[in-house]
């Protein structure tokens, strides 16, 4: 079992910056509610730092993960 972070998007894209909209792109977050699970490492944690004003984070326990 790995660490993961369960990532969701809570505030809308529209009005922020581009690059902000291409960060939740990266994430996988399509829209409000949409929610994905990544690993817990350095580079998704700097893509959270840059959007954290858009999306609530929650560390989880991920199975079956490769």
């Amino acid at each position: 079992m790995d660490k993961g972070l369960r990532i969701t998007q809570r505030k809308s894209k529209i009005g922020h910056p581009a690059h902000q909209a291409q960060v939740l792109a990266g994430l996988g977050l399509r829209r409000i509610n949409h929610s994905v699970v990544r690993a817990d490492t350095p580079i998704i944690r700097g893509m959270i730092r840059k959007v954290v004003h858009l999306v609530e984070v929650q560390q989880v326990e991920s199975e079956g993960r490769e």
